[in-house]
């Protein structure tokens, strides 16, 4: 299959100038057609018949460029998936600039947790895909009935905290790599605090054994277990409910907190905190692809033969496998 993307522009309302634009790229099914558009202009229409299409919307880490998640948008879209990456260069804390997914803070605080989405780019990434689906190249060929919200470290963790459907009643799901709920100490929480997540909905949790990002910045919790591992077992465990066995933990072995990121930038991201990664960082990509493809298709496209495949990812199948729970 074909994958192509294209590029849109959309401002946040209430950010404030020059940090108010998100660029986006979104990725798509495409079909060569011979026109004269596409060999002037490279633009080539999508695989129509395949829709309409799911779209994940994928938050990155700070400071973390969307190219570094590039590979996974385009296996999923090789998978009839649309996925929307995006760049956000904003304040993260006031007088910090930084590449983000966007985090409202103030909705992190503990008189407000749970009230409002913590996702502060998700209402214009919503809005563009409304737009998307009125016109252009993409026009009537989504699902958007069907959008899954994922994400890597502090991207996913506001991918997971938005994904409430008394939010964002287009939301169908929501994945996480290197994601726990852990609550900040400087927002006035005690420490070792997990905060609830929303449980409404299928989730997808997916972390490594060697995250020493995790490991490493456990203080701010007040979090004194030195364990790569912990804080993403207590958020499974702990922070959701639900009880619908669509719910998933899976830990991989030798899997660090990087190891989602490809190519990775060690000038702008954290990594000098990680712990070697012990396996190949293809075959450990390999496995978070199929993980969230698997999910999406077992409880968004709801696809039987993907929940039994899913459902037998456990540590005496595969090596790479750490640890699995479903509840």
């Amino acid at each position: 299959m074909t994958v192509r993307a294209f590029f849109r522009s959309t401002k946040v309302k209430n950010a404030t100038a020059p940090y108010d634009t998100i660029h986006l790229k979104i990725f798509y099914p495409a079909q060569m057609s011979g026109s004269e558009l596409e060999k002037t202009q490279g633009i080539i229409p999508a695989e129509s018949e395949k829709a309409p299409f799911p779209v994940v919307i994928f938050f990155g880490g700070v400071n973390c460029g969307p190219e570094n998640y590039q590979w996974l948008a385009v296996k999923l879209a090789e998978k009839g998936i649309v996925v929307v990456t995006f760049a956000w260069v904003a304040e993260n804390f006031p007088g910090i600039v930084a590449l983000t997914p966007g985090v409202d803070t103030q909705m992190l605080a503990p008189n407000t947790y749970g009230t409002a989405p913590t996702a502060s780019a998700l209402p214009a990434l919503l809005a563009e895909l409304e737009s998307l689906q009125t016109e252009g190249l993409l026009a009537g060929m989504l699902n958007l009935q069907q959008v899954i919200l994922g994400g890597h470290s502090a991207g996913g963790r506001v991918a997971l905290e938005s994904a409430n459907p008394e939010f964002f009643p287009q939301v169908a799901a929501a994945f996480g790599y290197a994601v726990h709920s852990a609550a900040p100490m400087m927002l006035g929480y005690p420490a070792d605090t997990f905060l609830p997540l929303p449980s409404t909905l299928p989730m997808l949790l997916i972390g490594g054994t060697c995250d020493g990002v995790i490991t490493n910045s456990r203080y701010i919790y007040g979090i004194k277990e030195d364990s790569p591992t912990r804080s993403m077992m207590r958020t499974f465990r702990e922070a959701i409910t639900g009880n619908r066995n669509d719910t998933y933990l899976i830990i991989i072995e030798g899997a660090n907190h990087y190891s989602m990121v490809h190519p990775q930038d060690p000038t702008t991201d954290r990594a000098f905190l990680d712990f070697p990664s012990t396996q190949p960082e293809e075959n450990i990509r390999s496995l978070i692809e199929e993980s969230i493809s698997l999910f999406i298709d077992a409880h968004v496209r709801q696809k039987s033969e993907a929940l039994a495949i899913l459902e037998k990812m456990q540590p005496d199948s595969n090596p790479l496998i750490a640890a699995f729970e479903r509840k």
